[in-house]
């Protein structure tokens, strides 16, 4: 039998990628999305503020939600890091053992770092949706009033033991849960070697992403109500129009390099 080539593995990983894309637009055209939607429609048109978070590649997820062309303004990207350029942690301690993302006790100083409103919704990824800070910063959001949509592998999760003291996991905190359809342990290559490659679950959260970000400015529009987008600050006139709609939401909103 002939040894697989790298074409033959990029057809692989292509289809494996290609139905999960496939599955979540069926999702979304089905109404699958609808609720995590107005969730997020509400939020915005009363004024509130999206905050997204997600530790390891997850924070990629929060990136597409927060402060890219084409996204919504009033979004916010809340990070691990945060509490070493916003709190009174070390830097070390971002790179220690175990990862910071494990340590409970990491949420109340990252949560302490969000300028909140009631009005606002909290948009947090994870995979595994066990790890301690994920599950702290869920918990957080949801004793303070705020309404949390989950974005998580499920197959994962429920294959996982929760490391939160509480022993919940992220799907079981949250109001609306999506899952972005990653198989226990992300990679879906079987067979290239002797370990699994591949991994998925960054670009079907990416993918879920943009679209609660298309579906929410869509409900905007249906009712009626001004969609504050953002436009690239690198085509003439963006970066200003930003700024001045950036204006209305004053300190609520944070961005960082």
């Amino acid at each position: 039998m002939p040894v697989p080539t790298f074409s033959d593995h990029v057809g692989r990983f292509e289809r494996e990628v290609t139905d999960r894309i496939g599955r979540l637009s069926a999702l979304a055209t089905g109404g699958g999305l609808n609720e995590a939607v107005e969730l997020l429609a509400d939020c915005v048109e009363g004024g509130g503020i999206v905050h997204a978070f997600g530790t390891g590649h997850s924070e990629a997820f929060a990136m597409e939600i927060a402060g890219r062309a084409g996204g919504l303004i009033p979004t916010n990207k809340v990070a691990l890091r945060d509490a070493v350029l916003l709190g009174g942690h070390e830097i070390a301690e971002l790179t220690g053992e175990p990862p910071l993302e494990r340590d409970p006790r990491i949420a109340e100083d990252v949560f302490a770092t969000v300028v909140r409103d009631p009005r606002d919704v909290f948009v947090i990824a994870s995979n595994s949706g066990v790890n301690g800070s994920v599950v702290g910063l869920a918990l957080l959001a949801k004793q303070h009033g705020h309404r949390v949509v989950a974005v998580t592998s499920l197959e994962h999760t429920n294959a996982v033991e929760p490391k939160h003291p509480s022993g919940k996991r992220l799907a079981e905190i949250a109001d609306v849960v999506l899952d972005n359809l990653a198989p226990y342990g992300d990679a879906t290559l079987e067979g290239v070697t002797d370990v699994a490659v591949g991994a998925v679950s960054s670009l079907t959260a990416a993918y879920l992403a943009q679209l609660l970000t298309i579906g929410t400015v869509t409900a905007l529009a249906a009712r009626g109500k001004e969609t504050p987008l953002y436009v690239s600050a690198n085509v003439p006139g963006g970066h200003d129009r930003n700024l001045t709609i950036e204006a209305r939401y004053g300190d609520r909103l944070r961005r960082s390099a």
